[in-house]
């Protein structure tokens, strides 16, 4: 059996259930944040942003000579778009996440 959309007969679904099953702790870290953070953890508002920013420098430069410097514009822009989302605060607030840490390292202090 094969898992049905775009991945129907490429990937077997005992290949699905290994991974799951090696990296279930990886998946399941969303529930382990704040409930807070939720909500801007499952919308692609900062993605879309990085990928329109993309967009537009590339289009500035219309043409490219060669892959290369293609591949050395993208990724500046991205480590660029990753400093001022670090500097703004804005999107993720490490207060927050170290308050829900110190939370969590309480309760199970208690608990053992």
């Amino acid at each position: 059996m094969s898992l049905p959309g775009c991945c129907a007969g490429r990937i077997p679904i005992s290949a699905w259930v290994t991974y799951v099953e090696e990296n279930v702790s990886e998946i399941l870290t969303f529930y382990r944040l704040p409930r807070e953070r939720h909500k801007h953890l499952k919308g692609t508002d900062m993605l879309e942003r990085l990928r329109e920013e993309i967009k537009r420098q590339t289009q500035a430069v219309r043409i490219f000579p060669h892959t290369e410097s293609r591949l050395r514009l993208i990724p500046a822009l991205a480590v660029e778009t990753h400093e001022g989302w670090l500097e703004e605060h804005r999107h993720l607030n490490t207060g927050l996440l170290a308050e829900h840490e110190r939370e969590l390292l309480r309760r199970l202090e208690e608990a053992g």
